[in-house]
């Protein structure tokens, strides 16, 4: 941590608001039953005059009274008042003496936890108190490692959600929870995130790895062969896919491809099969249990042009189409160290067969983070959920919270490099299989928040820093995504999900 982000870590955010109620208690009424009238310097003015301050440049009239108004009020006196929730009353000096009619302007400050927005840049606010208006921007929120390890919660998340959950158990602004997490179904996803956050999360609040492979309608009428662990078939056909084959089922029906482990060879050579359907085309899900079985028959399927049973002089090319998702080479469990994720399988594959057929393996889709396709997906998702709590204002500004500089920061600083060209120029997802956006947005940007309790950490492996006689960092992206160093660099870097979401709520000028 910066010395910028320890002496911000020591601000207490103040809520600073004035009153001319000639002394009485901030609970007393008027004659009418209400409460008097509060009058607030609005949360930008208070931003700008305290970046004045902080530059030494207090020349200007508005500078002035921001100095007079501070003045006023660091001049309190310690009579702590009943009803001011610990704030304090306070006698503003100066030349202008007691207020017409004998009112007397009250200052009051209400110290609370520092409410924080330690990024990578120091930044720190004040917030005012004020009827909250509808959200104008929403979370991006990755799972694992930001908030969960494995199968435990991080403390921090768990308080992050007693700040974006109201007392009705209701989301404050509209969350989407993006994993390249994909051996699960949506809807046991959602209520696994139930149990560990303590509120109830919605499936169409989950977008898994494989999620927008339900735009690629062209293909789900075929005869796919899916590869993965979990609910292979269940997930396949909640996409779209009704016909598909696992690997598994693959190999009982031509036990003769699978020859690596001496064991589950076959003690007689079965006949051929000649009555089995072709395959037309290859999903691959998540990272399989068994890889060897699983990189055998899948290259099997694409040198046979989907006819395992049958030998091909020359491998047909272009292949049959494969649509992919997950694209982490790494990712952080219960373990120190990262684990192989599903992009250390596809590295796999895509050396296997490059160099075996001399030509690049292709894909039809690549799903996930960093696609961008991922993001269009959550960005629709993101809408609907405003749409359906009836909140009027456009969602304008998206925050993505990751613990992978590879897939969460890289492809969220992307998206919003996507957004800023799309205002001028239709624009294309190099993982989308020439899919474009379907509609109209207001989105304006998306900002990459980095949090230390996952795969990064910034002394470790996964450091942004390049090693020591290299110019730059290892590039652990999927080979179809150009390394642009610039889109590592996360817009802030946070400890954990609770300081992130005070990072935002203090950008944004609310309370927690």
């Amino acid at each position: 941590m910066t010395g910028t982000q320890k002496n911000a870590n020591n601000y207490s955010s103040i809520f600073l608001h004035k009153w001319d109620a000639g002394g009485k208690d901030y609970n007393s009424r008027d004659a009418s039953g209400t409460n008097p009238p509060l009058s607030f310097p609005t949360a930008d003015w208070l931003r700008a005059e305290v970046d004045l301050a902080e530059s030494g440049e207090a020349q200007s009239t508005r500078a002035r009274r921001a100095a007079e108004w501070l003045r006023s009020a660091r001049s309190w006196r310690s009579a702590r008042r009943p009803g001011f929730g610990g704030g304090w009353r306070a006698q503003p000096m100066g030349s202008r003496g007691p207020a017409p009619g004998g009112a007397t302007p009250i200052v009051c400050f209400f110290f609370l936890p520092p409410l924080l927005s330690l990024g990578s840049h120091g930044d720190h606010c004040l917030l005012l108190p004020s009827v909250q208006s509808p959200p104008t921007f929403g979370f991006l929120l990755d799972i694992d490692g930001v908030l969960v390890r494995g199968h435990k919660v991080i403390p921090a998340a768990v308080e992050a959600f007693r700040k974006l959950v109201n007392s009705q158990g209701q989301l404050r602004v509209p969350v989407v929870f993006v994993t390249n997490a994909g051996n699960i179904l949506q809807h046991h996803k959602a209520q696994e995130l139930s149990s560990l956050l303590g509120f109830k999360v919605d499936p169409n609040q989950v977008i898994l790895s494989h999620s927008p492979m339900k735009l690629f309608s062209q293909f789900h009428a075929r005869r796919m062969l899916v590869s993965g662990q979990g609910p292979l078939v269940e997930n396949a056909r909640a996409l779209g896919f009704q016909n598909v084959v696992t690997v598994d089922e693959l190999r009982t029906a031509f036990p003769v491809l699978d020859m690596v482990d001496l064991e589950r060879r076959p003690k007689t050579t079965p006949l051929l099969r000649s009555d089995f359907p072709a395959i037309e085309g290859v999903l691959l899900l998540g990272e399989p249990v068994r890889w060897e079985t699983n990189l055998q028959l899948i290259m099997d399927i694409l040198l046979s042009n989907g006819n395992p049973g049958t030998g091909l002089a020359t491998a047909p090319y272009p292949h049959l189409p494969v649509l992919a998702c997950n694209m982490d080479l790494l990712w952080m469990a219960e373990a120190k160290m990262p684990r192989f994720g599903h992009g250390t399988f596809l590295l796999c594959l895509e050396t296997i067969y490059r160099k075996v057929t001399g030509k690049e393996l292709r894909y039809e889709g690549l799903m996930g983070k960093p696609s961008i396709l991922t993001y269009l997906y959550a960005e629709d998702l993101i809408r609907q959920q405003a749409e359906r709590r009836g909140w009027a204002a456009p969602i304008q500004k998206l925050y993505a919270v990751g613990d992978n500089p590879m897939s969460d920061v890289y492809g969220a600083n992307m998206f919003h490099q996507y957004l800023q060209k799309s205002k001028h120029e239709r624009t294309e997802d190099p993982g989308a299989g020439g899919l474009g956006k379907q509609q109209p947005s207001a989105t304006q940007s998306c900002t990459s928040i980095l949090v230390c309790t996952g795969v990064y950490s910034p002394s470790g492996p996964e450091s942004l820093e390049p090693p020591q006689g290299r110019e730059e960092p290892p590039f652990h992206g999927h080979r179809d995504f150009n390394f642009s160093p610039e889109l590592m660099e996360a817009s802030h870097i946070v400890n954990d999900m609770n300081e992130a979401v005070q990072l935002v709520f203090c950008k944004e000028g609310w309370a927690s």
